[in-house]
């Protein structure tokens, strides 16, 4: 069973509303814009209920099949990041400083394809709980709507996420059981010295060059504490400090992304983050403090459930199309969250971009349309293999 042929028929419409919401990117826990429009589809769809307010922005819309029987929700995050957009396509964004760096302009329109034709078809028994998600990008969503009751208010016995691979052939399907993503944790790094004038540096302590011994210190925690065989990350993205030419700032403030799978690897990051920063402040007589907030868990796939998704994938891309990821991501997804409260799978769609093209979080990048139908077509298959017709 190739791509459904009646949302292969609106194929021109998904593009048209995710360029659409490319084009006016929101980000997390603000996206109201986004959300309205995913309601009004919702509703324009004829689907049975749409409720709103989880998470702040986040929409539910419920989907009931000709009789009864069981329950499933189908999740795609909505949430743009705090980037420039350099792409210069006639569709960028319109919004300063924020861009749908990360595909999830794409995952909003896939589950809106496969929510049209489920409300149009109606060829399951039970429900299905479409769960467009706000503010995956670190602050959360998936957490929130879990607390929120999502999953009290709606009783669906699994949930399945998606996310694009813009660096695999397009239509290629990647499953994985077990972790597939990494926990996250977010680092902050706040370095105390003593400003100056840049003239004389001796009058100060210099919390540039004690955060420059900082930085390049943190990248031994991996290299030579961690076991070759297991995996864990360190990355500081972010450091400012001064304000111009000839003056030795005060402080200076780092940002950075722990990521680890085993608990105790998480630890060792943690002690080895804090007594790095610490450590080094102290031996040019400044003071560090250090946060290391644990963001999210690893994301862990159910393996029946991912042999359900799998089954979904070959159906509509074929089983040469559908491969095994060797090893798990060290991107994280706060997917994981729902995974720890329901029996449930997260599977890769290949985007078809070279490894020389932009990937995700780059400001050049932009989803590939082409696969819109296919993965709507993935989640319109799932569900009907799940709840399928007794009569």
């Amino acid at each position: 069973m190739p791509i459904i042929n009646r949302i292969a028929d609106f194929h021109a419409d998904m593009t048209e509303w995710r360029r659409d919401l490319h084009a006016h990117p929101e980000l997390a826990l603000q996206e109201t814009r986004t959300s309205q429009v995913v309601q009004d589809k919702l509703r324009s769809f004829g689907v049975d209920e749409v409720v709103t307010g989880l998470a702040t922005t986040g929409v539910v819309g419920v989907i009931r099949g000709r009789g009864p029987g069981g329950a499933i929700g189908l999740r795609a995050d909505m949430d743009a990041l705090p980037l420039q957009e350099e792409t210069g396509l006639a569709y960028a964004s319109q919004n300063a400083g924020k861009m749908h760096a990360c595909g999830h302009d794409g995952h909003t329109t896939m589950l809106l394809g496969a929510a049209r034709y489920l409300a149009e078809t109606r060829n399951f028994d039970g429900t299905v709980y479409v769960i467009f998600q706000p503010a995956e990008e670190n602050l959360g969503g998936g957490e929130i709507m879990v607390k929120d009751g999502l999953f009290d208010r709606f009783p669906m016995e699994k949930v399945f996420g998606m996310h694009n691979w813009p660096s695999v052939p397009a239509g290629t399907f990647y499953w994985r059981d077990g972790p597939t993503m990494a926990a996250v944790a977010n680092i902050e790094i706040t370095v105390t010295g003593k400003g100056a004038h840049g003239a004389y540096p001796e009058r100060g302590i210099d919390p540039i060059v004690v955060a420059s011994h900082i930085v390049t210190a943190l990248q031994t925690i991996v290299s030579r504490n961690l076991n070759g065989m297991e995996a864990g990350v360190v990355t500081i993205g972010h450091i400012g400090g001064g304000f111009i030419y000839n003056i030795i700032p005060e402080t200076v403030h780092m940002k950075g992304t722990g990521r680890w799978f085993s608990p105790k690897v998480g630890d060792m990051l943690e002690n080895g983050v804090r007594r790095i920063a610490k450590g080094i402040a102290e031996s040019f007589g400044a003071k560090a403090e250090v946060k290391f907030e644990r963001a999210y868990p690893p994301t862990v796939n159910d393996a029946d459930a991912m042999a359900l998704a799998r089954r979904a994938a070959e159906a509509v891309a074929g089983g040469a199309r559908v491969e095994h990821l060797e090893r798990p991501s060290m991107g994280g997804e706060d997917f994981a969250f729902m995974l720890e409260k329901k029996q449930g799978a997260y599977i890769m769609l290949g985007a078809g971009r070279t490894n020389d093209d932009p990937q995700l979080h780059n400001p050049h990048y932009d989803f590939n349309d082409e696969i819109l139908p296919l993965g709507a077509s993935y989640w319109a298959t799932l569900a009907e293999q799940l709840l399928p017709r007794k009569s």
